[in-house]
Formats: C-alpha cells, structure tokens, sequence
C-alpha cells in the first residue's frame, strides 16, 4: 500500500528516485527499497517525504492517521506496516524454500532414472 503510494505520488510529482533521494539525503536504493515494499522511512522521513510530494502522510499510507505530525501515531503506523512487511517476507522465503526442496528432488531423481537407464547390462544382472 505505502509502496504503491509512493511510486505513484513521486511519478506524480515528475521525481526520479535518485531526486526524491537527493532531497531526503538518503541513497537511491533505499527510495527503491520503499517502492518495492521491501521496507518503510521512519516517522521524521514520512513526514519529509509528504512535504517533497505535496501530499499528506495519511495518503501515503493508504489509511487515516489521526494527528499526523504526532511522531508516535505515525511509528504506531510504520510499525503495523513493518510487521505486515515482515509476515510478508518470510511467507515468501519458506515458499521459496520449498520450491527449491521440491526441484532438488525432482533433479536427484532425473539423475537416478538416468544413471539406471545407461548402467551396463552386466551390472544390473
């Protein structure tokens, strides 16, 4: 959601990400870290990027936040973001776990059928 936001409202703006980063003096890969989803600006930076964007941090976020310049409503916010990131990320990496279980499998039986279908005849007797 915040991901989506971000890219949207930067493009918006006309912004590349290196120039969004320039102006938060931050590095590029961290504004494409944010637009991936991979992870969120803290509460100062939030509010910073909303000023840059000309938008609100409710917005950003994709949902209501009551009092948006108090710091603690907004890392209430970030934090529910983090761990949905988090829950998210590690979902993906036991999938991806499991995926490479199962072609390992799959490559360790291509091999056996393989290794029985050229064996000598003299060896199978």
């Amino acid at each position: 959601m915040f991901h989506e936001n971000l890219r949207l409202k930067r493009k918006e703006r006309g912004l590349s990400q290196e120039e969004l980063a320039s102006r938060l003096h931050v590095v590029r890969q961290t504004i494409s870290k944010w637009e991936k989803g991979i992870s969120v600006p803290d509460s100062e930076q939030l509010i910073k990027i909303a000023v840059i964007l000309e938008t609100t941090v409710s917005e950003l976020l994709g949902t209501q936040v009551e009092n948006e310049e108090e710091p603690n409503q907004l890392a209430k916010e970030l934090s529910r973001i983090n761990t949905q990131l988090a829950i998210r990320n590690h979902r993906t990496r036991r999938v991806l776990k499991i995926i490479a279980v199962a072609l390992l499998v799959f490559v360790a039986l291509i091999f056996a059928i393989m290794a029985l279908n050229y064996a000598p005849m003299s060896q199978l007797k």
